[in-house]
């Protein structure tokens, strides 16, 4: 193979391409560790790269330690050409955030992490930052929240004395509301007129929480959601317990929640970059129904067609359900 007009270029000897910022270094400078792929580079990826005609893009090097972040396939690749130098951008972070970087990357475009990899990653974040949410540690992995939930209770420092975490738009919140919950259906009752705003900051709570107690109350429900209140005894004694929630309608409790949780889907390399999961991503969106979308819908139903399409939709509820089961119970297992 040619060695190009990089063979001859010392081990000191670097060009500068200042008008993007890349640098081409020589090939033995780097360093290949730290990565987030547990079983490596794929060879076939590798070769694969090696017979693509013309430059790759630059891969991307911790400046302090010469670790590439991401790019080891074109780095191999390069090798396999018979190149002595390589197109690198660094980086200028410490050895943490060039990690994070790394899995980012890999995320991102290329050859995607595997489930391994990233519950591999969600690990090491946990242990390194604690105080991450969920949320967050989810985003940067492309696992879903309650996936590395549950990695976070396998993890031995997953918790320890931390009673708030940092969520994904960088705000602290406590890790328990209930508390927080119970000062605020207090200011309700003493003050029923009072702004979300204001709620919030007299019972030190988020915005959005402040909103749900509101709503709860209104409905005449606990300002405690059922399952934070069996988590924490000391609340079922400094609250009147409410009635039982109802079930709310469908696409309307959790619409925020919804359209998070499929933006995040889209995500995931896992679906973005095999056909099956492109497939089932244009399903789950056909089959999506949003709270904007029910005014229309409703109102298109000729009266003498309701009852008929609200069993039509009970029995789709029901058939969810069924599907609902048999998804959590897959997920389950590969845990």
């Amino acid at each position: 193979m040619s060695q190009g007009n990089d063979a001859g270029m010392s081990k000191s000897e670097s060009i500068e391409n200042s008008d993007e910022g890349i640098t081409r270094v020589p090939i033995a400078s780097l360093k290949l560790t730290n990565s987030p792929r547990l079983s490596g580079e794929d060879p076939a990826h590798t070769r694969l790269l090696a017979e693509i005609f013309g430059n790759l893009p630059p891969i991307v090097v911790h400046r302090q330690t010469m670790r590439v972040i991401d790019g080891v396939h074109r780095l191999r690749a390069a090798i396999l050409r018979g190149e002595q130098t390589l197109a690198v951008k660094f980086f200028d972070g410490d050895e943490d955030s060039a990690y994070l970087l790394s899995v980012e990357a890999n995320l991102a475009h290329g050859l995607p992490l595997s489930l391994a990899d990233r519950k591999a990653a969600a690990q090491r974040i946990i242990e390194q930052h604690a105080q991450w949410s969920d949320r967050a540690i989810a985003a940067a992995v492309g696992l879903s929240a309650d996936a590395v939930a549950g990695i976070r209770r396998g993890t031995a420092t997953g918790n320890d004395g931390i009673t708030a975490r940092i969520g994904r738009d960088g705000r602290i919140r406590p890790i328990d509301s209930t508390q927080g919950r119970l000062r605020a259906g207090r200011v309700l009752a003493e003050k029923p007129n009072a702004s979300l705003r204001e709620i919030a900051k007299e019972a030190g709570i988020a915005v959005g929480t402040a909103r749900d107690v509101r709503d709860r109350v209104q409905r005449g429900l606990d300002p405690v959601p059922d399952k934070r209140r069996k988590d924490d005894p000391a609340a079922s004694q400094t609250a009147n317990d409410g009635p039982a929630e109802p079930v709310a309608p469908f696409g309307r409790a959790k619409s925020h929640d919804l359209t998070s949780t499929l933006q995040s889907l889209r995500k995931d390399p896992s679906l973005r970059f095999t056909d099956s999961g492109r497939r089932l991503l244009r399903w789950l969106d056909v089959h999506a129904l949003r709270p904007d979308e029910n005014e229309w819908v409703v109102s298109s139903i000729p009266p003498h067609c309701a009852v008929l399409i609200a069993d039509i939709a009970r029995q789709y509820a029901v058939m969810w359900q069924g599907f609902a089961e048999v998804v959590e119970q897959r997920g389950n297992q590969a845990m």
